[in-house]
């Protein structure tokens, strides 16, 4: 019944995330969930504010999140004025779009880059430019230098894994201090340097985080924005136009409990860091080459293979990763990092297809 469709329904391509399978026990490498649960101070805490009964799912949540804002702000040494909540980083980044990026002139993000960009920039009508990654998939700072529009860069980035260093972060703030600059780490926490620690010096700095991956809470979709409190005040105008009841109860209370156990969370990063070393190790072994990765996933090729047909041999397996059809990357494979008996599933099943 597309006649009753709004005009720009028509003209989106809207973000396709990783298939989720519908198998008893397949081998999930495709969508860099977390492979190890969270703390079990999120679940207990859960179970305290359910009840017995349920009871407390009859009021409405916090609307602004107060105590798990704050429990955050003192993770990351900041003021609570500087914390934004919403419904994952995408809600926080469709905030974004609207509040702080929609401007004449066109924002840049990487040509190779989280797919969502592209999608909320057509949803919202802002204009963008696309900035080729150098020949290694590398975000080169000297294409963002000249001061333009606002500029949007995942880091570490996705689907390559590259991550840049806090001093190039430094560069590209100080070449854009009229325009916003949001860095989106979702990945931040297995290798690279947060920028939440210059936020204080340039007013143009919004970092977005989320608690998907490092804190394996990909089920509750809850998010964070950081910045100097004139950026968050104008996501906080764009959610509460929206939806001023973001997060729900449960999520609040799991996700403050998750910032209150710190041990658990560095364990966990560990653990995936530790398997992500032995399964690049291992993949260059089988002869991939594989592009250096600070996330919970690693980007490979087989100079020798092509990378849709071993995906769909993976599949036959019950073996998923992530293909892109895409330019520049369609013969590299996203994988995200499992428990060591999934990686070790992952090597043997390609050892055979390789043969």
């Amino acid at each position: 019944m597309s006649r009753f469709w709004s005009d720009i329904v028509h003209t989106l391509t809207p973000y396709v995330p990783g298939e989720q399978p519908q198998l008893a026990h397949p081998i999930k490498l495709n969508t860099n969930e977390n492979p190890y649960p969270p703390s079990p101070r999120v679940v207990e805490a859960i179970r305290r504010e359910l009840g017995e009964d349920g009871a407390s799912l009859r009021k409405y949540p916090d609307p602004t999140a107060r105590a798990l804002r704050e429990a955050v702000a003192k993770h990351h040494g900041l003021r609570i004025e500087q914390v934004f909540a919403g419904n994952g980083s995408d809600e926080v980044l469709a905030h974004a779009f609207q509040a702080l990026l929609k401007h004449d002139k066109p924002i840049r993000f990487p040509d190779i880059t989280y797919s969502f960009y592209p999608v909320y920039a057509q949803l919202y009508g802002v204009a963008y430019q696309t900035v080729p990654l150098n020949a290694d998939f590398a975000i080169d700072v000297d294409d963002y230098r000249a001061s333009s529009g606002a500029v949007l860069l995942p880091n570490p980035n996705a689907p390559t894994g590259r991550a840049l260093p806090l001093p190039e972060i430094e560069v590209l703030l100080k070449a854009n201090p009229d325009a916003p600059v949001i860095i989106d780490e979702a990945y931040v926490d297995f290798g690279a340097e947060s920028a939440v620690t210059l936020i204080d010096q340039y007013l143009n700095l919004l970092v977005v985080q989320t608690t998907s991956k490092a804190r394996s809470l990909a089920g509750m979709r809850i998010g964070f924005a950081f910045g100097d409190p004139a950026l968050i005040d104008a996501l906080t105008r764009v959610k509460d136009s929206f939806n001023s009841y973001p997060l729900d109860r449960l999520a609040q209370v799991g996700a403050f409990a998750s910032y209150e156990d710190r041990a658990w969370f560095e364990e966990s990063c560990a653990k995936v860091v530790a398997n992500r070393e032995k399964l690049a190790a291992e993949l260059k072994a089988l002869g991939f080459d594989v592009v250096p990765s600070a996330t919970n996933f690693v980007f490979a090729k087989h100079p020798a293979h092509d990378a849709a047909t071993l995906a769909a041999a993976l599949k036959s397996k019950q073996i998923f990763v992530r293909h892109f059809k895409l330019p520049r990357i369609d013969q590299h494979l996203r994988i995200s990092i499992g428990t060591p008996d999934a990686c070790d599933a992952l090597v043997a099943t390609l050892k055979e297809i390789i043969a």
